[in-house]
């Protein structure tokens, strides 16, 4: 059960990692220092769109419209947090303790 609590725990942190790369690389195409007709900038932006996206959406449809401010990728990272000290707190359980 071990081996389960570390997956669970690492795949959190994955998601992180992809979520703050994904913003970091939104604003730098927002403010011109990437550019998305570069193949290779374009093929990771379509990339990771693709892999937050399903992830977004329903935080999206629950959220009021806040027009050009997205606090999906906010509500998720609150949401991670949670899940991680949940975890955290239950580790006894998956280790038989």
């Amino acid at each position: 059960m071990g081996t389960l609590y570390e997956a669970l725990q690492l795949i959190l942190q994955v998601v992180w990692f992809v979520m703050i790369v994904h913003i970091i690389m939104s604003w730098l195409i927002n403010f011109q220092v990437l550019n998305l007709r570069q193949p290779l900038v374009a093929s990771i932006w379509d990339g990771l769109s693709r892999l937050l996206e399903p992830i977004y959406r329903p935080i999206r449809n629950i959220l009021p419209n806040t027009g050009g401010l997205d606090l999906a990728p906010l509500v998720l990272f609150v949401i991670i947090i949670i899940l991680q000290r949940a975890l955290a707190n239950n580790a006894g359980f998956f280790y038989g303790m």
